[in-house]
């Protein structure tokens, strides 16, 4: 079997999604289990780690026993050796990362959203097509093994025809006062933060994988912790929303909603649980587990008992989805999987900036909506805000 090497830039390498989920969790596995099956050969990456802070990056190195590294991003995009660029930087530097790295002719793969505008997203598009560069955008939400379930009942049809759901998500995130913020600062800055913009653009792509394409939106949102203290313990303003809620009306006269906020404490199954309610039946997905309730075991309920608690567990008739035929790869291994063998054997890429730019055209479409307080019809990928 021939091994064959692919360079790959790792842009925000010391990031935590950067370090973690892409590093960690997927590149360093394909390489130490001796690279990625491509028919008869073996696909290896080799990573050059880039970032501004040389401690960092020479820590996060030694930390998966690599050795290039560098600062000089100038200098990274003018090595041939390497013909993959990733980013996973701050998401208000992304747009012109993308475009250096396209223009110096390099395959392009990123952390969403992949522009902070939709006609910054439909400009890297084009430049990349001209070019000849492919390009993909991370799609984790999707692999996570709860939402694979889901994705088994629905293709069956098991729910039968989708008439609802709800995405639930989020968490407490401290304001720094008496306990660390749990999140970075510039998440709650007007240049690139908001969870309208952090967020929906994942909820975008598994809405329309899993239930159906969106049509409109109507949102609000509101920033319920307006101070909080930055990473050098400085108090700053909140600039953006941390709490949206959103009425989504997807193709087929299908509805839902969508609730996501960094100041809610958790009393659900899980940090995030999408809830499918169909005429056979309805699931509940959340990370890892899903329920489902056939329309056999719903229970035929008439009423309120007002006077008394009679304890009903309306949890019970729930039963565990069935498991998945195989064990679930970390979703961000899947991910770039699929985005070597999109470069490297022209297998197909179905989030690729296309899709990107119809995951900020969700955020935007909600952020249109909180501001003009109405119904915002869903863009197509070539179309203006």
């Amino acid at each position: 079997m021939a091994r064959r090497t692919i360079g790959i830039i790792v842009h925000g390498a010391t990031g935590r999604i950067g370090s973690t989920q892409h590093l960690a969790n997927a590149l360093i596995p394909i390489m130490e289990e001796g690279g990625l099956a491509l028919g008869d050969d073996r696909l290896v990456p080799r990573l050059l780690l880039v970032g501004r802070d040389a401690d960092r990056l020479a820590a996060v190195a030694r930390a998966h026993k690599l050795t290039d590294w560098t600062t000089d991003i100038d200098a990274a995009l003018a090595d041939p050796a390497y013909a993959i660029f990733f980013d996973a930087a701050a998401t208000q530097q992304r747009a012109a990362v993308l475009e250096q790295a396209i223009g110096a002719g390099k395959h392009v793969y990123c952390e969403k959203p992949v522009a902070p505008t939709a006609a910054q997203a439909r400009a890297l598009l084009r430049q990349a097509q001209t070019r000849g560069c492919k390009h993909g955008v991370v799609e984790d939400k999707l692999h996570l093994p709860g939402l694979q379930k889901l994705a088994a009942l629905t293709t069956r049809g098991d729910l039968g025809r989708i008439v609802s759901f709800q995405l639930e998500f989020g968490w407490w995130v401290f304001d720094g006062t008496e306990q660390r913020c749990q999140r970075p600062s510039w998440n709650y800055r007007a240049h690139g933060g908001g969870i309208f913009l952090d967020m929906y653009p994942h909820w975008r792509y598994v809405i329309e994988t899993l239930i159906g394409r969106v049509a409109r939106v109507a949102s609000s949102a509101w920033t319920a912790t307006p101070e909080r203290v930055d990473e050098r313990g400085e108090r700053y303003r909140v600039m953006v929303e941390d709490s949206a809620a959103t009425l989504v009306e997807a193709e087929g006269g299908i509805f839902g909603t969508i609730a996501s906020s960094w100041a809610t404490r958790v009393r659900r199954d899980d940090l995030l649980t999408l809830q499918v309610d169909g005429t056979n039946g309805s699931a509940v997905a959340g990370l890892h587990r899903c329920y489902v309730q056939s329309a056999a075991a719903t229970p035929a309920i008439a009423h309120f008992t007002i006077m008394q608690d009679i304890g009903a567990d309306y949890r019970q008739g729930w039963a565990q989805a069935p498991p998945l035929s195989c064990y679930p790869k970390n979703p961000y291994r899947v991910g770039w999987e699929a985005f070597l063998r999109h470069v490297a054997a022209d297998a197909p890429m179905a989030c690729d900036f296309s899709a990107g730019i119809r995951d900020v055209a969700f955020a935007e479409a909600c952020h249109r909506s909180v501001q003009e307080r109405r119904w915002i019809e869903m863009p197509g990928v070539e179309q203006g805000q």
